[in-house]
């Protein structure tokens, strides 16, 4: 079995990564809203002010959607090199939805990255 220590550090370093992977993804969410919003109304109105406005948020959104993907896929990597032991014993319940997880988030983050 697994030493006390190690799984109250393995699960301190899950809750740190999930902490910040949960601020980024409605973060990023919120921003898409907000600049579709914008880009809306900057082609119905034509007015400059809307494309710059969508121009400074959208930096922000990128950097933001950035920072969420890079902290899922730590969070993935997490499940294999903190929670070994638990991933072997539930691996053929638990490893199908992950994978397709994982996947179905990567091929969707990059076809909307290439969509902005």
């Amino acid at each position: 079995m697994i030493d006390g220590t190690v799984v109250d550090l393995s699960r301190a370093q899950f809750a740190a990564t999930v902490l910040y992977h949960y601020l980024f993804v409605p973060l990023t969410l919120g921003l898409s809203f907000l600049l579709a919003a914008m880009e809306t109304v900057y082609v119905t109105t034509g007015k400059p002010i809307y494309k710059e406005m969508a121009q400074f948020w959208g930096k922000l959104f990128m950097i933001n959607f950035a920072l969420g993907v890079a902290t899922g896929l730590t969070m993935e990597f997490q499940f294999g090199t903190n929670w070994s032991f638990y991933s072997s014993f539930v691996g053929d319940v638990f490893g199908a939805p992950l994978a397709i997880e994982g996947l179905m988030a990567f091929f969707m983050e990059s076809t909307f990255v290439g969509l902005m």
